[in-house]
């Protein structure tokens, strides 16, 4: 987590402005979760720290009062090693016992953050370079996590392309997200506001940028905020519609709107263009073929543009209004 957060500081990325924080050390606690695993870190963190101050403090002790004055007095004619039995189940039961509390602690934690609830709100999580896209039950596609306050929410994630991780420091929940399969995560926000989430596995170049907010709403304004953006987006222009999918959905990491190359082609004056593919076939670039190249990207690659900047499929992730809006902001880069 740490690693993440530097690496998008040095990279001028904006973090999210959460609430500061009621611990020393640890994040705003604002799940369920937070209690627990804060309690046990910290009976860890003062554990291993008494006993570092006691072993260091009996080490020295011995090192004085047993220490040789002389040469002589270090050479022993007769055996000085003497068996203990009392003391050696000592050292070996005591520390049986904190093995045992800390693992019973540790369990029991671990089984709660594996359950979630059967009545929980679901909101499925896509990881993809570099972005991470959240789809709410009726359909909306966001970049953000929306979440009510005091509700149990059920994450489920999956990747498109290579292992990702989804963090969320202040409800102390984090799990990867695998290519070919779904993992999950949950948590009951207890606290509102606008907390950073993360990727916490190395992706690739821009894995430092991959950050995005879970906004956390008061009572009701889940379902107003659902409400509104539904909306806007059913009375908003196609274009406009097309420029905001371009940057929510990443697709300007691979292809750039000022006929600059990136890993994918360029935008500028594609529209209308000769199009030749790697098999030597070739086509305009009129509405059908971009609709195609969206659902079916590997159907027809570009020359020049080998496997490796082949992009994940869109088909029935984009409805036919959002199609047409990316068609029709294609359209006006010329």
């Amino acid at each position: 987590m740490i690693s993440s957060l530097l690496s998008s500081i040095a990279s001028g990325k904006e973090l999210p402005k959460s609430p500061p924080s009621n611990d020393f050390w640890m994040p705003l606690d604002a799940s369920t979760f937070a209690g627990d695993i804060d309690g046990l870190y910290d009976f860890l963190f003062w554990v291993s720290a008494v006993s570092t101050v006691l072993i260091m403090a009996v080490m020295f002790y011995f090192i004085i009062k047993y220490r040789a004055h002389s040469r002589e007095a270090n050479e022993l004619p007769t055996d000085s090693t003497h068996h203990n039995t009392a003391l050696e189940i000592t050292w070996s039961v005591i520390p049986l016992f904190f093995c045992i509390a800390i693992f019973v602690w540790g369990f029991r934690g671990y089984v709660d953050l594996r359950t979630s609830p059967r009545d929980a709100l679901e909101i499925h999580a896509q990881g993809q370079k570099w972005k991470w896209l959240f789809t709410y039950p009726n359909g909306h596609v966001d970049t953000e996590l929306h979440a009510p306050v005091d509700r149990d929410v059920r994450v489920i994630i999956n990747s498109v392309d290579v292992l990702h991780s989804l963090f969320i420091p202040a409800f102390r929940t984090k799990m990867d997200a695998v290519p070919g399969r779904y993992t999950d995560l949950w948590f009951h926000a207890t606290k509102t506001g606008d907390f950073p989430v993360f990727c916490t596995e190395y992706c690739g170049t821009e894995h430092s940028d991959m950050i995005t907010h879970a906004i956390v709403h008061e009572p009701g304004g889940y379902e107003k905020w659902m409400s509104e953006i539904m909306a806007k987006l059913d009375n908003m222009d196609p274009v406009a519609l097309g420029g905001m999918l371009y940057e929510q959905h990443g697709c300007k990491t691979c292809h750039s709107t000022d006929g600059s190359r990136l890993i994918g082609p360029t935008w500028k004056g594609l529209f209308g263009s000769k199009r030749t593919f790697v098999d030597g076939s070739s086509t305009t670039a009129d509405e059908n073929y971009i609709k195609n190249s969206i659902q079916d990207p590997a159907g027809q690659v570009v020359d020049s543009f080998g496997p490796n900047s082949a992009m994940p499929t869109y088909q029935g992730k984009l409805n036919d209004k959002q199609l047409t809006g990316i068609i029709e902001y294609i359209k006006t880069l010329k």
